[in-house]
């Protein structure tokens, strides 16, 4: 069974998203090429785990017991983010809008962050109204998180270690 470091499913999904905002926080703040292309990489390295494991295991468990329309909305959210996230690894910080794509990741991320955590109506207050037993998906979620980053770390990727963020439930 994976730790228990985080309450709930929800509140993994949270932490990541404090994570990839505090990344794009210091790409914004990174002066020198190698240390912009550094943090990119780990943006897209977190990413691209977090909707693996949206996409495998949040999602479907979800299907039919919230709005279709917000599941269909968080797919065709992440398919525009791979876009930018394979043109972002692809390249460098010295081609042509390299910042610019980093900054348009990071709005569409931060859209699809509010989508998902609107108190009232957005998905994950959705997910908690239904009858998913969210420690359970949590633990099925860490696990694969944690396979993931090893497969990630095992090919050279930048990984960052994950942090131990306590959130409560909302």
């Amino acid at each position: 069974m994976a730790k228990a470091e985080f309450t709930d499913a929800i509140a993994l999904l949270k932490a990541d998203h404090r994570k990839v905002e505090e990344l794009f926080e210091q790409f914004e703040k990174a002066k020198a090429a190698n240390r912009k292309q550094e943090i990119a990489r780990q943006i897209c390295t977190e990413l691209k785990i977090h909707t693996m494991i949206e996409e495998e295991i949040f999602y479907p468990a979800f299907r039919g017991k919230i709005e279709d329309d917000t599941l269909d909305e968080a797919y065709v959210e992440h398919d525009g983010a791979k876009v930018l996230v394979n043109d972002i690894e692809a390249g460098s910080p010295e081609d042509d809008f390299y910042d610019a794509k980093v900054t348009v990741l990071s709005e569409e991320i931060k859209h699809h962050v509010k989508e998902e955590e609107r108190q009232s109506d957005g998905m994950f207050a959705q997910c908690r109204k239904t009858d998913v037993d969210l420690v359970a998906l949590r633990d099925q979620m860490m696990a694969r998180k944690q396979e993931l980053m090893a497969q990630a770390k095992a090919s050279g990727l930048p990984v960052a270690k994950p942090k131990a963020v306590h959130l409560v439930a909302a």
